[in-house]
């Protein structure tokens, strides 16, 4: 029996993760948010409360993967075609300038 749970939960987690890796960052942190209310609500019991931080944790690092991966995109979308080096501009606010 607790071999079949451990199976279940290996299957569980992996297929979150599938889920996770296809998971757009706007929805990831809507997620997150209802997590975080879930656990503000304080009417979890201990495991049902651990299991949602530990994927609230996942999901942070999977919003931190996807931000990572566009600031890469951005220093290459900002670097000189001619020196390599990241050229380094004024940031502006849409509607300014």
């Amino acid at each position: 029996m607790q071999s079949a749970l451990i199976s279940k939960r290996d299957q569980e987690r992996k297929s979150g993760s599938k889920m996770r890796k296809n998971l757009k960052f706007d929805d990831a942190i809507k997620e997150l948010e209802r997590i975080v209310k879930e656990l503000e609500s304080r009417d979890l019991p201990l495991e049902k409360a651990l299991a949602a931080f530990e994927e609230g944790v996942k999901l942070t690092r999977h919003c931190n993967r996807l931000l990572e991966e566009a600031e890469r995109k951005v220093k290459v979308l900002t670097r000189d075609s001619e020196t390599g080096k990241i050229v380094k501009e004024a940031w502006e606010e849409e509607g300014q300038g």
